[in-house]
């Protein structure tokens, strides 16, 4: 049997994440690979969601600089900085894996100190 995985897309505020594959159709237990890479200036933390048929979507998992591991139902992800990449990975997927899966990025802009000179 074969299954049908969709990747989606998003830019917002010059951050931005991209999925590389369109849509994807694989037989039962191959090796799922879909590349999602990132583009920021701040500090990224980075999900997956997945949208089953006639269903919302649902986070599998999130991760970041100081987390960079994720995993959830045989799904997992590396956070890795220096290629810009959060990558979805399952070893043998199943019929029941079908769904919409989305890349999706949250950016903390680091803090600065400000302050204000007074002079009599």
């Amino acid at each position: 049997s074969f299954l049908t995985l969709t990747p989606f897309l998003g830019r917002t505020h010059g951050n931005s994440v991209t999925q590389t594959e369109g849509q994807v159709i694989l037989s039962e237990g191959a090796l799922l690979t879909i590349n999602c890479t990132y583009s920021t200036t701040g500090y990224p933390s980075l999900f997956w969601y997945v949208q089953y048929p006639g269903e919302g979507p649902q986070l599998l998992f999130r991760v970041s600089r100081s987390n960079e591991k994720g995993s959830n139902k045989g799904f997992e992800a590396t956070y890795k900085k220096e290629t810009t990449s959060f990558h979805l990975e399952k070893a043998s997927i199943q019929e029941s894996d079908s769904a919409v899966y989305y890349c999706a990025l949250g950016v903390t802009v680091a803090e600065t100190a400000g302050g204000a000179e007074h002079k009599l």
